[in-house]
């Protein structure tokens, strides 16, 4: 039966098709989908793990008992996870272990535009890239294959437009699978004597990953006009074929990792001129180059963001499609917290006392744009508490009386409690900030260990937050409501001005969640508006200034009240 299918919903038939029993992910774009669409088969065991590294030894753990399993983050997940990731290298696996990581180029939703290829490179790992959703499902199935036959992980390469993309699949029946689990203690237990002998194991593997790479038709040759040989995978395949046509040939590599050797130098042979099309780093294209080609790649190409048809079109001497514009130039819209969001008050609050603000990765990094500009740093999960604790070392007692660690309930469960334990350790007077909003928000509402739920919405294990902190050495661990703006005044003033680090909890749940009731729009009483513009330096999306007075959008206001706490004219009502 053939279905549309999203590239990562295809990747979650794989996995069902493929046998696959433990999938522990932690959410990020362009992924999450893949987990959420496996959690719907009920053959699957499927998890929200609190950050990648714990995931993918969840799933390595699966694997060695037997059982297929995956699991799945973004790109700078990876980083997260590369401690398991290398030495799994060594190990190998006992039933199938697929990791999938889809990169961001273009930075959709990221912090930073990464080339996954090279911790596959790094690792000794192989790694498959499909350029549609049914290759999508295809290969994931074949990553399972290959990893019981050369004992290793398998890791598959996504990115936003395969990901995000919908085409043609095929889907087949679940087909179980199984192994016995065998103590191997010179396998599994990676201790320098036992690693030294599982090392000449993982060369040897690549040794033959590579004559697989050879003659898979994984990796295959379409041939058109000899004038022009293209080598390429992923969307880029899509968009050579779109703009050349039969007017070139096109070697695809499904396999990125490790690359032909004679596959490539073969067809090389038969075209007058090669030409290497990959996003983000020249990967292919120094393997090319070491290879002894002559080939274009770079020199005309970009090294950063996202390819286009057009874009290729253009570098390569073709003629670009028109496309269609609008006439008139219509207002950049950029990104901005909601109406009603839980964390706008705070950083109004953050902005008022002039604090210096560390913030982190989420939905809440919007704090940084204006008219709050609260935020001056986000670095990478977890960041937010360890840098203020540096910041603080470094300036001292200035510095701590007016800089603050501002980190979602989600990301603190990631990578932020190890932060505060070297807070609590070496004693920095930090005042860290936990803005909890009782869910995953930046990602689309997935659930984590301090929701009470788990990936399917039934009840779950959760994790008490101030219980937490004050097991970790916090006595002072504050609860506030971002909405109350007097609250928030007093508590930030009153622990910036304490002498021991301390823990503020912003708790209130996301204004998007189901269960959260909102209230009446408010009104604006233009009689009694001066114009005096207070409410705008909140940045909520549900206000304007129209004719010298305030207008308030009754589609988006949810009465949270916030901006009557700033009007001392009793306009809003």
């Amino acid at each position: 039966m053939k279905q549309l299918m999203l590239g990562n919903k295809a990747v979650a038939r794989g996995l069902y098709e493929a046998g696959c029993c433990v999938a522990s992910s932690y959410p990020g774009t362009p992924s999450t989908e893949i987990t959420e669409e496996a959690a719907k088969y009920n053959e699957i065991y499927c998890e929200w793990a609190p950050n990648e590294k714990v995931a993918m030894e969840v799933a390595f753990g699966a694997a060695m008992a037997g059982k297929r399993s995956f699991c799945g983050m973004k790109h700078v997940g990876l980083n997260v996870a590369c401690d398991p990731l290398f030495t799994a290298s060594y190990t190998g696996i006992n039933a199938g272990m697929v990791i999938v990581v889809a990169d961001d180029a273009g930075m959709h939703s990221s912090q930073n535009e990464q080339d996954s290829r090279h911790h596959a490179i790094a690792s000794k790992i192989p790694m498959l890239e499909p350029s549609d959703s049914a290759e999508a499902l295809a290969y994931t199935k074949l990553a399972y294959e290959l990893s019981e036959e050369y004992d290793t992980p398998v890791i598959l390469k996504m990115c936003t437009r395969v990901a995000h993309s919908q085409s043609i699949v095929e889907v087949g029946e679940r087909q179980e699978y199984s192994k016995p689990y065998v103590k191997n203690i010179s396998k599994y237990v990676m201790t320098p004597a036992n690693a030294i002998r599982r090392h000449p194991l993982v060369e040897e593997r690549t040794r033959k990953l590579i004559e697989y790479a050879e003659t898979n038709e994984i990796n295959r040759v379409e041939m058109g006009s000899t004038k022009l040989g293209i080598i390429t995978s992923s969307t880029c395949y899509q968009y050579a074929k779109e703009v050349f046509g039969e007017d070139a040939s096109v070697l695809k590599l499904g396999m990125i990792n490790p690359l032909p050797v004679k596959l490539i130098l073969d067809f090389a042979a038969k075209v007058d001129q090669l030409v290497v099309i990959e996003e983000l780093d020249p990967i292919i294209e120094t393997h090319c180059k070491q290879l002894g080609l002559t080939v274009t790649g770079k020199d005309v190409l970009p090294i950063t963001g996202e390819f286009s048809q057009n874009l290729i079109a253009e570098k390569l001497g073709q003629e670009a499609k028109p496309s269609c514009h609008l006439d008139e130039q219509l207002p950049m819209r950029p990104p901005a917290m909601c109406s009603g969001c839980p964390h706008r008050g705070l950083f109004y609050t953050l902005k008022k006392n002039n604090c210096t603000v560390l913030g982190d990765i989420g939905c809440y990094t919007l704090g940084a744009a204006p008219p709050l500009n609260s935020i001056e740093m986000t670095l990478c999960m977890g960041a937010s508490v360890s840098a203020t604790h540096g910041f603080n070392k470094a300036l001292g007692a200035e510095a701590e009386k007016k800089t603050v660690a501002v980190i979602g309930d989600s990301t603190f469960m990631h990578s932020g409690m190890t932060g505060l334990a070297n807070i609590a350790y070496n004693q920095s007077n930090s005042t860290v900030i936990i803005v909890d909003n009782s869910i995953t928000g930046m990602t689309g509402h997935q659930q984590n260990p301090t929701t009470g739920y788990n990936i399917k919405g039934d009840p779950a294990g959760k994790i008490d937050l101030e219980a937490l902190c004050r097991a970790m050495g916090f006595d002072r661990v504050r609860i506030v409501d971002p909405y109350n703006l007097k609250e928030c005044d007093t508590v930030l003033k009153e622990e910036l001005a304490a002498n021991e680090p301390s823990v503020i909890i912003s708790r209130r749940p996301c204004v998007l969640l189901k269960y959260v009731k909102t209230n009446p729009a408010l009104k604006v009483d233009t009689d009694k508006c001066r114009g005096c513009q207070a409410c705008m330096r909140l940045g909520c999306p549900s206000i304007s200034f129209r004719d010298g007075k305030a207008k308030i959008d009754n589609t988006l206001c949810v009465g949270c009240g916030v901006c009557q706490q700033l009007c001392a004219f009793g306009a809003l009502q």
